[in-house]
């Protein structure tokens, strides 16, 4: 538990550098099981934040992949991932396949829609990032995994 406070600490440091170092650390817990389903939240609620704020590409890129990581052992809630949204137009085309893995993996009929404009983005490795989103919460829907957010 203080491996995850320091690295949330570390998050709002003035050193890019640091943040990036953090945003892994926290990826590292969420990958693994020393997180409950709260803390988990909680951790991902910060990396959503730094995603959205952090002027520094790959600082935002570590943030997103420890958000996916998160999904190996949690099932996460559409309203808490959802504000990568309003950040995903001046993103990039690694950081909108991440964010669109992340829509599609929280398994919310509610994400088919802000997935599904990315369908016709003109990157075509995002057309595809997209389409496995949507094919992600089809898979989800037919097998009674879906849950709303």
């Amino acid at each position: 538990m203080n491996a995850m406070i320091a690295a949330l600490e570390a998050l709002t440091g003035r050193d890019p550098d640091r943040r990036d170092v953090a945003a892994d650390a926290l990826g590292d817990l969420l990958r693994g099981t020393a997180l409950d389903a709260d803390s988990a939240c909680l951790v991902v609620g910060q990396l959503v934040s730094l995603a959205i704020n952090e002027p520094v590409t790959r600082v935002r890129e570590s943030a997103l992949n420890s958000i996916s990581e998160a999904f190996n052992h949690h099932r996460l809630p559409l309203s808490l991932v959802e504000p990568l949204t309003a950040a995903m137009p001046t993103m990039g085309r690694e950081l909108l396949e991440h964010a669109l893995y992340i829509l599609g993996a929280t398994h919310a009929s509610q994400a088919r829609p802000l997935i599904e404009p990315f369908l016709h983005h003109p990157d075509p490795e995002v057309r595809e990032e997209a389409r496995l989103a949507a094919a992600e919460i089809t898979a989800a829907e037919s097998e009674g995994l879906t849950h709303n957010s």
